[in-house]
């Protein structure tokens, strides 16, 4: 089965770090955040990835390009142009790397792989930009088990603001950022080819028209998933996952 990841927007609101960059190359803890999703699909057993290009997707090519090299003990032999490989470390993975457009939409960049599925009757689908401790299992068995085209995982962020409990002119107590109740999509989708019927082309935006008529039609069904999930969309988020990651039990760290 394969992952697809969407990896070509512009990433405005971190535009700390995508003046130089991709947003999906943002790092937490010095890994791409792109790794650290490709890491939590791995753990599931994945290990095959679309990754849908864009903005500046040429350093996503030079980043998998060098990976071998990058987690590998060698030896350079600089005279004689050879290198011996004395450890690997690199993770089981077949990336392929599509040009999907630098102003494509979200479901533009989906259609344009759909090529790429090789006849696969189902695969699944994410945001290059945020973690999760999703069960992408459970998903997965969730979507085969129903008659679905598509199946979301949906999520409650929790809010922005704390809160505080008053009475009679007094703090009672402050709540730190609970959840507000609403159910959002947090992506993860498991997918079947057939969405490609309902893309018009490049300027289609996957989370409206498209979600909208599976909706409708009564094609998409959704797994709740009630643990951690956290976008990167700006530079508090990345700070908040990098402090998360630098205590050592990071939640969506789900592999070994």
């Amino acid at each position: 089965m394969k992952a697809v990841i969407l990896a070509g927007g512009l990433g405005t609101r971190l535009a700390e770090e995508t003046t130089v960059k991709p947003k999906p190359m943002a790092e937490i803890g010095g890994y791409p955040v792109l790794w650290h999703i490709m890491k939590i699909y791995s753990a599931h057993g994945i290990h095959d990835f679309i990754v849908c290009l864009g903005y500046k997707g040429y350093v996503i090519k030079e980043y998998f390009a060098n990976y071998f090299l990058h987690v590998s003990d060698v030896t350079l032999d600089l005279a004689n142009n050879q290198m011996e490989v004395h450890s690997v470390h690199a993770e089981p993975w077949r990336v392929t790397l599509v040009d999907t457009g630098e102003r494509t939409q979200t479901g533009g960049r989906i259609k344009r792989i759909l090529p790429y599925l090789n006849g696969d009757t189902e695969f699944c689908l994410t945001y290059g930009d945020g973690v999760a401790d999703v069960d992408v299992a459970a998903v997965i068995e969730q979507h085969r088990s129903s008659n679905h085209i598509a199946t979301v995982t949906a999520a409650q962020p929790p809010s922005r603001f704390g809160v505080l409990d008053h009475e009679g002119g007094r703090i009672l107590s402050f709540r730190e950022k609970p959840a507000d109740g609403n159910w959002v999509s947090a992506g993860f989708f498991v997918l079947s080819p057939e969405i490609g019927k309902f893309i018009d082309g490049d300027d289609t935006i996957w989370e409206s028209g498209p979600l909208e008529q599976l909706a409708n039609a009564g094609q998409i069904g959704v797994h709740l998933h009630r643990g951690f999930w956290q976008p990167m969309d700006t530079l508090r988020d990345k700070l908040m996952l990098e402090k998360l990651w630098a205590s050592g039990a990071p939640p969506w760290k789900i592999w070994q």
